[in-house]
């Protein structure tokens, strides 16, 4: 594996006890994605698991509710007794009796923390734990969907992500590009729409055109707003919204006694959707900050935390979430 960079490395030899154990994670070789120079590395585990170069990897969605099990001879295995293309094929899932459709928030942001120390725990190379997360945001896209909730705020990517090593931040950039590449008939399909906040100019440029085919493709689309905020920085997008108004002062289009809160909102990159403010914000891995994120739009949002990794946050980790806020009062500064 000499070729392989070292922070994609398999620190063991893995070892799994059964299909279940094999089954928690999913590689990439069977999909429809482009090829990437991490698949000889995933085809060397294949051989180290004793399966033929063409037999079907096991998948398992990810979230302690997945939905089935597949084997590497193409046979299905229903969990829960959800049949395992149930969403996939535009099944609908009835709001939970746990929860109020009167309470359910407009707007959910959520900080998706825990790809790679999931990856470390089971001592499976980093690219595994960010394609368990990948699977983790399919799902939490589906459950939004299906439960009405207008918009979805991932932070896929913070501005000080670039600091970690270059082969972790490309493998990132590639995973981006394959999601927006393969998943936005899906979109579509789906009525979703893709907004992108965060400075895109640092981004690949291959990255940065799928970009705007995807925002510029889904912008009629009107079932779940989905916001990704790539290259992100809280502290950022208060500058720049201050720098706009500045300019504009300066060129005699308002005054400064006129800048309020409503004009520094309108200039922020949230600006993009109807609900800027996220009810809710869900941050998993058991770290309790913000990490620069929509710090200005946080100002009154309901925090929940959680010890689940992102690529273990499922089904019955979102409800859990979703019913907490739903017991909270919201008060806003008054004393209701």
């Amino acid at each position: 594996m000499k070729n392989i960079p070292p922070i994609l490395e398999t620190p063991k030899p893995l070892h799994f006890p059964d299909l279940a154990a094999m089954a928690a994670f999913s590689l990439p070789l069977h999909s429809s994605f482009t090829p990437s120079p991490f698949k000889p590395q995933l085809f060397r585990h294949l051989q180290r698991l004793k399966l033929a170069p063409h037999a079907r990897p096991p998948v398992l969605s990810c979230g302690s509710n997945a939905a089935a099990v597949t084997g590497p001879t193409g046979n299905e295995v229903v969990v829960n007794g959800i049949p395992p293309d149930y969403y996939a094929d535009g099944g609908s899932v009835q709001l939970p009796p746990s929860l109020q459709r009167e309470l359910m928030p407009n707007h959910v942001a959520v900080i998706m923390d825990g790809n790679r120390r999931w990856a470390g725990s089971r001592n499976f190379p980093i690219v595994f734990g960010y394609e368990a997360g990948f699977r983790a945001f399919k799902r939490l896209i589906e459950l939004a969907c299906n439960w009405g909730i207008g918009t979805l705020t991932v932070f896929a990517f913070s501005s000080e992500n670039w600091c970690r090593p270059k082969a972790e931040t490309d493998l990132l950039m590639g995973l981006f590009e394959r999601i927006l590449r393969f998943e936005l008939e899906h979109f579509m399909r789906e009525n979703i729409r893709i907004s992108l906040i965060g400075d895109a100019t640092k981004l690949p440029k291959q990255l940065q055109s799928l970009l705007v085919d995807a925002v510029e493709a889904t912008q009629n689309n009107s079932r779940l707003h989905l916001i990704v905020a790539a290259n992100y920085s809280g502290r950022s997008d208060v500058v720049q919204a201050c720098r706009k108004i500045a300019f504009k002062v300066k060129d005699g289009l308002i005054d400064p006694n006129d800048i309020n809160e409503y004009l520094v909102e309108r200039e922020l990159e949230t600006s993009c959707t109807d609900f800027p403010h996220p009810d809710l914000l869900i941050r998993t891995s058991g770290e309790l900050r913000m990490s620069n994120f929509l710090l200005w739009q946080l100002a009154y949002t309901e925090l929940y935390f959680t010890n689940a990794l992102w690529p273990d946050f499922g089904e019955s980790e979102f409800l859990e979430a979703l019913c907490s806020f739903q017991q909270r009062q919201r008060r806003y500064g008054g004393n209701l």
